[in-house]
């Protein structure tokens, strides 16, 4: 049965094949268009209520014209992860590593070419021997300028020797107080929008904390939420559901507590899927914690800014229940180009002092100096 695939040597050659194989979808992920609505949808999912993304009127000043869509919104035109082959290995997310070129403005549609760049063999403490995929999308607009492009990687592992492990099945889910949710709460009133006000590269300083953002205690309408407005290669309904799985067999992924046979992307939103692999919960998606910490980013940086690159990576499982800080300090400031440019260390960091994502990004800040 595929969810009790093991890796073969098979399996790996028939990656190893397509290393360097450039293809172009003809069936859309999710979004082709940065919309109102899309990107409404978006910024909602993630929890990010910035003006910029959101009001006609205030994103009419002559900086931009119109409503734009926040740099993480491409997770939305197609999840950049590293997911070729190895029918019936269950997949984990582990990190991405963006650039952008442009804004990305309301009306703008988008096509992407993807490419599997490298598979790296490694033994894994929770899965023994495991894949890494690294995949490399590149997204365009209806000029057929580059836009972004994003390197994203995923562990690939055997779903029964995940689970067998065992390595996360210690976790505990978050239990929280009336106060300390008020605690909570409280922070999540504390976000700070910079806005319209311009974040100057001269009133920067290293060691300058960013204002954290505060996404939790995790719920099942979060992860919906998620799916709601960026999109799924999996979740689909009824006739569809079933024409998806006759085309893709092996991602049949039996739940052992009761026989229920669906997409392993259940993982996200059902307990017995995640503990099949190894995990004590249900937990959020790679792409929804990198861009809560992209949030943190625009946050900061202001309408003026712009996100440069974003690095960051899944250290550890975030589980229904958790609540995440999205935190960040900067680390360097430096003009390079003629663009005056601030290296950014961000991090997610849960309710226990675990860093679950670490990252770092380059943010250009206006100048208050001409070029």
């Amino acid at each position: 049965m595929a969810e009790h695939a093991v890796i073969t040597e098979e399996m790996v050659d028939d990656v190893k094949r397509r290393l360097g194989v450039t293809i172009t979808p003809t069936t859309p992920f999710f979004n082709t268009e940065a919309s109102r609505d899309t990107i409404r949808h978006f910024t909602d999912a993630v929890g990010d209520p910035n003006p910029l993304y959101r009001d006609e009127d205030y994103a009419k000043d002559p900086r931009h014209g119109t409503i734009i869509a926040p740099p993480c919104f491409l997770y939305s035109v197609c999840w950049a992860t590293g997911r070729v082959g190895f029918p019936g290995i269950h997949a984990w997310n582990s990190g991405s590593d963006w650039e952008w070129f442009q804004p990305m403005r309301l009306g703008d549609r988008f096509t992407y070419t993807m490419t599997l760049t490298d598979l790296k063999e490694k033994r894994s403490e929770m899965a023994g021997r495991v894949f890494i995929e690294y995949m490399r999308i590149d997204y365009r607009n209806q000029r057929e300028e580059l836009v972004a492009t994003c390197t994203g990687w995923s562990v690939r592992a055997e779903r029964r020797a995940s689970g067998e492990r065992g390595k996360y099945k210690a976790i505990e889910k978050g239990q929280y107080t009336r106060e300390q949710l008020e605690t909570i709460w409280d922070d999540y009133d504390r976000e700070e929008i910079r806005g319209a006000t311009p974040r100057y590269w001269e009133a920067v300083n290293v060691g300058d904390e960013l204002t954290p953002v505060v996404k939790g205690p995790l719920t099942l309408r979060d992860l919906v939420t998620w799916v709601m407005g960026a999109g799924s290669p999996y979740m689909r309904a009824h006739r569809f559901a079933l024409e998806y799985e006759r085309r893709h067999p092996s991602l049949a992924m039996i739940d052992s507590q009761t026989g229920q046979i669906d997409v392993p992307e259940l993982v996200h939103m059902e307990e017995t899927r995640a503990q099949e692999i190894g995990i004590p919960g249900a937990y959020d998606y790679g792409c929804q914690r990198s861009s809560w910490l992209g949030h943190v980013l625009t946050n900061w940086m202001g309408d003026d800014g712009f996100l440069k690159k974003f690095y960051m990576e899944l250290r550890r499982f975030n589980v229904v229940g958790d609540t995440t800080w999205c935190k960040g300090k900067v680390t360097r400031k430096y003009v390079e180009n003629g663009e005056s440019l601030v290296d950014v260390e961000v991090w997610a960091e849960n309710q226990r002092g675990e860093i679950t994502a670490p990252g770092r990004a380059v943010v250009r800040l206006p100048s208050k100096q001409p070029a």
